[in-house]
């Protein structure tokens, strides 16, 4: 026990959340071989296996799903022992949450105005900005739009934008009409909130087909399975953005019109201390429109960043 690190606990976490080691090892922003080999290092100091995985799945232990709480527990009061020691050094940092995507060079651009800290704890947009409505954050990066932001209090600041692809069986890599593709809606709406309003919304304007999937099925392997099973270039999202295409599939540029999925920085409208608006301006100060205005460009209505 002596060995175990409050890091692998946060993997442990991440891999029984999403019980797909792939999605869990973008989730965290490290490789997928480390993660593996971080989990059974783990195991090895608990004496217990964690997971049981194969080709196709992964599933918690009994042992694991006995000891989920505890480590969760564990790590909630590892943070408040921080916030704490924060306090009392007077130097409480700016907490970030955020989904799957960040900005480069994140602590260099920030280490100037204030102490930043990211939350371990990655969740949908729709939660992160609530987290940061509640006070648990002060900023997050997410996907919201407008009636988020009146919602709950929250003004937003552009701070990235992903322009969308398309994946399909094949070799044929040509541009492809979004009216010709599919997009994936998932059963899952705690999760997939977010993207499937996103999702529901690309469908109204554009024509392409909503195809209603389950068990997680908009990323990771399933979605795969689902890209060789439709008879159309299937839209992928954001979590997947930087994800290796597997052999027999292609990615193919989604034209008339190109599709954006922008990331705003959140904050509390009546939250202006001045070390959260220093990293605020830090990170948006210039990033410009990124395309977003141009005529060839789509993004939902709604989005505060649609001109």
């Amino acid at each position: 026990m002596a060995d175990v690190e409050l890091r692998q606990l946060r993997y442990f976490v991440a891999v029984a959340e999403e019980l797909n080691f792939g999605r869990a090892a973008e989730r965290l922003l490290i490789a997928g071989p480390s993660l593996s080999q971080q989990i059974k290092a783990l195991e090895r100091d608990l004496g217990v296996r964690l997971f049981d995985r194969d080709r196709r799945s992964v599933s918690l232990t009994p042992a694991g799903t006995a000891l989920l709480p505890h480590v969760r527990a564990l790590l909630a009061r590892a943070e408040d022992l921080r916030l704490r020691a924060g306090r009392m050094s007077g130097s409480e940092p700016v907490r970030l949450g955020y989904v799957s995507w960040l900005p480069p060079h994140l602590t260099a651009r920030t280490a100037a105005v204030a102490q930043l800290h990211v939350d371990p704890w990655v969740a949908p947009s729709h939660t992160q900005a609530a987290r940061v409505a509640d006070g648990s954050l002060d900023l997050a990066v997410c996907w919201v739009r407008t009636e988020d932001l009146e919602q709950h209090g929250l003004s937003a600041r552009l701070l990235g934008a992903d322009r969308l692809y398309a994946v399909a069986a094949g070799d044929d890599a040509s541009g492809v009409p979004a009216r010709d593709t599919a997009v994936l809606l998932d059963d899952d709406t705690t999760s997939w909130s977010s993207w499937n309003t996103y999702a529901e919304l690309l469908a109204r304007d554009t024509g392409a087909q909503l195809v209603h999937v389950a068990h997680g099925g908009t990323s990771g392997s399933a979605f795969f399975d689902h890209v060789r099973r439709s008879d159309r270039p299937v839209i992928n999202n954001p979590k997947g953005q930087n994800g290796v295409m597997p052999p027999g599939l292609t990615q193919r540029p989604v034209i008339s019109p190109e599709i954006y999925w922008t990331w705003s920085l959140v904050r509390r409208r009546s939250d202006i201390r001045p070390e959260v608006l220093a990293v605020v301006d830090a990170l948006c100060h210039d990033v410009g429109d990124l395309g977003l205005g141009e005529a060839r460009t789509w993004i939902p209505d709604g989005d505060p960043h649609k001109r």
